[in-house]
């Protein structure tokens, strides 16, 4: 079992990581430890998923690299981010899950499952 991902960040990113994750996702921003804070970036939590982002001085975002989040009601999870202006690519070769990609404010790939029943 995981206890987070970790995901890297620009500096001076918060507000809109805090509009995307805490906005459009709906997750909680939870408080960072205050050494960890001074470092900058943001944690959140939330439908059993908990992203921490951090500072990387010499920020490339992860464009194969990503989380695979697994949610229910996948569907609404893309329509939150079509709504909020974010691309959203389904795909069909992942057996027995629905999937689709999807790109944080900074290009960070994500990928959001849910088991066909």
């Amino acid at each position: 079992m995981l206890h987070h991902v970790q995901l890297a960040c620009p500096a001076g990113s918060e507000p809109a990581l805090r509009a995307f994750y805490g906005g459009v996702l709906g997750l909680a921003e939870i408080p960072k430890p205050p050494v960890l804070a001074a470092r900058g970036g943001c944690w959140f939590r939330g439908h059993g998923i908990e992203l921490h982002l951090g500072v990387e001085a010499d920020f490339r975002p992860a464009r194969k690299a990503h989380p695979g989040l697994l949610v229910r009601d996948i569907d609404r999870w893309a329509g939150r981010l079509r709504d909020a202006g974010y691309a959203v690519v389904f795909d069909d070769d992942f057996p027995g899950m629905r999937r689709f990609y999807s790109a944080d404010p900074h290009g960070n790939r994500l990928e959001f499952l849910e088991p066909l029943d």
